[in-house]
């Protein structure tokens, strides 16, 4: 009995510094990047609509698209309704649509939201640039594991898209998984 007692104790023991270590390296690892930046102000009104996903380091579900568009139409007081929409594989195959309802914070700047694809989870998404003319803007996450690059047009002057990934570097972000988005109605800028 003893002997378990023992053994159960320094398999604890190795746990808890396991988990300690653990957590200082996770702390170490988040200070390293400096504090993320996001738009100054956001007038949500004039965020709503149509917006051509340009780039991304997409999520599991974003791999293969064409096309993608975001959609925000206001909803119920803090609520954005967004419609995302894409072509998997090429131009040609059918448009998939995802539905989620983003929730504006108490952020003063309403850059911050919490996007909601399944109840009850909610995913971190903060605009952290946006132009002057609501033209094109860059959407990310705190933990600089995803970001995506839009405008109200389907391409972007070669000047901006290189700036925005500048940008983009100077938060912390990885640059090298960029994907830049394949649109049909693209323009003379690239």
């Amino acid at each position: 009995m003893i002997l378990k007692l023992r053994l159960k104790l320094k398999y604890q023991t190795k746990l808890a510094k396991l988990i300690v270590i653990l957590q200082l390296l996770s702390l170490s690892s988040c200070s390293s990047n400096p504090p993320i930046q996001i738009a100054d102000e956001v007038d949500i009104d004039r965020f709503m609509g149509k917006w051509y996903v340009i780039a991304s380091v997409p999520s599991f579900f974003e791999k293969d698209t064409y096309d993608a568009t975001e959609v925000y139409q206001r909803g119920e007081e803090n609520q954005v309704l967004t419609t995302y929409s894409f072509r998997e594989g090429s131009h040609d195959a059918s448009v998939k649509s995802y539905n989620p309802t983003a929730f504006v914070t108490e952020h003063p700047s309403n850059a911050i939201w919490q996007m909601q694809f399944i109840w009850p989870f909610k995913a971190d998404y903060r605009i952290l640039k946006l132009d002057h003319n609501y033209s094109q803007t860059i959407i990310g996450r705190l933990k600089r594991d995803y970001f995506w690059i839009m405008a109200r047009q389907p391409s972007i002057p070669k000047e901006d898209f290189l700036k925005h990934l500048e940008f983009l570097k100077g938060q912390g972000y990885d640059i090298n998984h960029v994907r830049k988005i394949p649109h049909q109605e693209l323009n003379s800028h690239n």
